[in-house]
């Protein structure tokens, strides 16, 4: 048979309510105890029936993370991270994808965010960009009475956020194609209503002004983070007249570099030897293309993990609501310096 609540709390020496307590990770548990009830409840093979937690808590112990993101790669490992954190404290996480470009009015867009929280009795979102600046997905969920914590918004305000400096990154990787000894750097953005297209264009265009070098509008074609708007760009970039071409590309994301890669194949250029590419985020793709990617390492696993324990902290002194995570230069084998 199950193991109940009971059984744990006979064997722990303890009152149901005290394991309860410790479940639930509430205060006002001495730490033996409460590693002694984690021991206990693991050896019993024992886990909390979530609907009756839900009747006694009036907590539906589920977090929602909502996305509108074409990167499979930013999503898993957003949800990896978020799943983490939620099973630390007997959370679940359901995954929904929103997407709000087909709606008209704000009044549909709102009706379509309600449609899917009617279905779903979180007790808190994670809003990934773009949804994160949607006023009217923070209006509604407001109106909801729904707690929020937002990954990487343009800027920041009520609702706690975790984000990473996206143009100090793309600042920082502008810089080391330079010192590479590349002046036609060209540059892929993401997806025109996510904060971080700005931040990493931002990031680029300081670089190469700092540098003295033009940034040519011909050089900077319009990605939306998938592999297919960067393979788009890369045989726009890649066409251009051997004087324009760049000698060195920057993706805004992995996937968006790795259509470069693929491209640049199919035009007999060679990476890194007459083309350097570079992306962002150091998602597992990075390692896998070959030559391996230089890219930015995003936190990205752990932007996830940070803005779930936000919401399901029972207690959240000590966390701040405003987290701002480092970032990595990884320098790997697809850049090189141009050929003379």
């Amino acid at each position: 048979m199950k193991a109940t609540i009971t059984d744990v709390a006979k064997r722990a020496g303890v009152s149901m309510k005290t394991v309860s307590r410790v479940l639930n990770n509430e205060p006002n548990v001495a730490e033996k105890t409460r590693e002694r009830v984690k021991a206990i409840a693991l050896e019993l093979r024992y886990s909390p029936n979530l609907a009756a937690r839900g009747l006694a808590t009036s907590k539906s112990y589920l977090v929602a993370l909502m996305y509108d993101n074409p990167s499979p790669n930013y999503i898993a490992h957003m949800q990896r991270g978020a799943i983490d954190a939620c099973r630390e404290v007997g959370y679940h996480l359901v995954v929904e994808p929103l997407s709000l470009g087909s709606a008209k009015t704000q009044d549909e867009k709102a009706q379509a965010i309600r449609t899917v929280l009617d279905q779903l009795p979180v007790d808190g979102v994670i809003l990934t960009p773009p949804l994160c600046d949607s006023a009217t997905v923070l209006e509604t969920l407001s109106e909801l009475r729904i707690d929020c914590v937002r990954v990487a918004p343009k800027n920041g305000g009520l609702q706690p956020f975790v984000a990473m400096d996206d143009e100090a990154a793309a600042y920082q990787m502008t810089q080391y194609l330079i010192q590479q000894g590349h002046k036609r750097i060209g540059f892929v953005k993401g997806h025109v209503g996510h904060s971080a297209t700005v931040w990493r264009y931002q990031g680029y265009m300081k670089a190469m002004e700092e540098a003295g070098v033009e940034a040519s509008p011909k050089i900077v074609a319009q990605g939306d983070f998938s592999f297919e708007s960067g393979a788009t760009a890369a045989r726009d970039l890649l066409s251009l007249d051997a004087k324009e071409r760049p000698t060195a590309i920057f993706a805004s994301n992995d996937d968006m570099a790795a259509a470069i890669f693929s491209v640049a194949g199919q035009f007999g250029i060679d990476v890194p030897r007459e083309l350097s590419v570079c992306g962002f985020d150091d998602t597992p793709l990075a390692q896998v293309i070959f030559p391996a990617l230089t890219t930015v390492r995003q936190p990205i696993y752990k932007m996830g993990y940070e803005a779930a324990r936000q919401l399901v902290a029972s207690k959240k002194v000590g966390l701040e609501p405003e987290q701002i995570l480092d970032f990595e230069i990884m320098i790997r084998d697809s850049v090189a310096s141009p050929a003379s």
